[in-house]
């Protein structure tokens, strides 16, 4: 409670018009103060958001910001939910790279009875193949396949070992650039369109089935077909997952595609 001190040498009027003069200059302090006040608190909101600025800023450069980068990434990749490297060509020069510079004695060679599909190599390094692993290159074997662009949901895929694969020709006949004979048996194996786009933990981004995808990374997207142009899409992916926006197009599937909603 506020406690007032009369001065008994002057009148009512007199201690009346003491305070009166206090307290206006206390209130022209409070309103100096105030403005102060007002002052520091836009400056500490421009602080803020400078710094908010900055942090995003180092956030974005840390994201992309990459280490150097694995042989394997010049091709289309993914580890598979058993922890097989997973390599496929991208166009005809790459298939022919991936076959006649990257395939061993006991991969596993993945492709389709369409013409313009890549192919997929399993790295088993001297392991065995377990069937999750062969049902997700078959699904990425027609998920990057001209199945995908086609709006087909599957297609006949199948895998041989490497020493089927041969670029030789039958006699009188020629074989196209990033073209292959294949010989003896082969294993088909049941796929759909199924791919993933998800952010290791590395920064790096990985396009995949979608349980491979779940097994890796954190944060991922599932991709289906759609009418969606591909940069598009790819700043939608970005805004989910973070990541780089140029690693984010190079994994998509070609065609019009979109988010699964």
């Amino acid at each position: 409670m506020a406690k007032l001190i009369l001065d008994l040498n002057k009148s009512i009027e007199q201690n009346a018009s003491f305070y009166f003069d206090k307290a206006k200059k206390l209130k022209k302090k409070l309103a100096g103060a105030q403005e102060a006040l007002n002052k520091n608190y836009v400056m500490l909101a421009k602080i803020e958001k400078e710094k908010e600025k900055e942090k995003l800023v180092q956030q974005q450069k840390k994201e992309e910001v990459r280490v150097k980068k694995e042989w394997y990434e010049k091709f289309r990749w993914f580890i598979s939910s058993e922890g097989f490297l997973v390599i496929g060509g991208r166009d005809a020069t790459t298939n022919e790279i991936v076959i006649k510079k990257h395939t061993s004695a006991d991969d596993l060679v993945f492709h389709t009875d369409m013409a313009g599909s890549p192919f997929f190599v399993v790295k088993s390094e001297g392991n065995k193949v377990g069937e999750a692993t062969i049902k997700e290159v078959a699904d990425a074997t027609c998920s990057f396949s001209r199945a995908f662009r086609m709006g087909l949901n599957s297609t006949p895929v199948f895998y041989v070992h490497p020493d089927q694969v041969s670029q030789e020709a039958p006699s009188g006949e020629y074989l196209q650039k990033g073209s292959f004979m294949i010989r003896g048996k082969t294993n088909y194996s049941e796929n759909k369109v199924n791919v993933a786009v998800g952010l290791l933990d590395d920064g790096r981004i990985m396009a995949a089935p979608i349980e491979a995808v779940e097994k890796h990374c954190k944060k991922y997207v599932l991709i289906v077909q759609g009418n969606s142009k591909t940069s598009e899409v790819a700043k939608k992916i970005k805004a989910k997952i973070g990541g780089s926006l140029d690693d984010i197009i190079r994994v998509l599937p070609a065609g019009g595609i979109d988010i699964a909603k």
